[in-house]
């Protein structure tokens, strides 16, 4: 994982970013997927530290991308490699809507955020089940309607943008993938 910086930002309706990162880019190859605060987008060219991608009207409309301006700080993650460590829940990259921080303070050691979920998505968090917010995997601590909090360790919140996050700030929610699936199951055995 790395944080990133937006450098550059070119388009209207479509835009191609272009984003300064601690990657060794000779590592990455030209349409390698990277997660761009939970995002996932192609590779469409690179130098030594820095790669570009483009963003659909359709992705810069459904996410935080569309607000994003240069100086922009961006949570940064490759694909997982088949063989790798898999060090949380899994994360496709597939942003499901944009969550709004309503808290952030002080929690002991660590930070406790509390984020509104748009109501279509609510019904797949779960206290104690698996979230990505911005990119990053987290445990929900506890659920209210379409409410929820999440605590943020000292590392997480140096190695990531939670540490920059700010009450009233809005980002990317990705819900469990496996939340998602249960939900259509149990939909489809109830319509039948």
């Amino acid at each position: 994982m790395d944080i990133g910086a937006l450098r550059a930002v070119d388009g209207d309706d479509d835009r191609r970013f272009v984003i300064a990162t601690a990657f060794d880019m000779e590592k990455v190859d030209i349409g390698a997927s990277i997660a761009c605060s939970g995002a996932c987008l192609t590779v469409v060219e690179k130098g030594n530290d820095w790669f570009s991608v483009d963003v659909s009207a359709e992705t810069l409309a459904c996410t935080t991308l569309g607000s994003w301006v240069e100086g922009r700080r961006i949570n940064l993650e490759p694909s997982l490699r088949l063989g790798a460590e898999l060090g949380g829940h899994l994360v496709q990259g597939h942003v499901d809507g944009v969550a709004l921080v309503t808290e952030r303070r002080p929690d002991g050691g660590s930070l406790r955020f509390g984020f509104e979920a748009p109501a279509a998505f609510a019904r797949y968090i779960a206290r104690k089940g698996s979230v990505a917010l911005d990119g990053v995997s987290l445990t929900v601590n506890e659920v209210d309607g379409n409410r929820f909090g999440v605590n943020i360790i000292p590392h997480t919140a140096a190695c990531t943008t939670f540490g920059t996050l700010r009450k009233g700030d809005n980002v990317n929610l990705e819900v469990d993938l496996l939340a998602r699936y249960v939900a259509r199951l149990h939909s489809d055995m109830t319509a039948a």
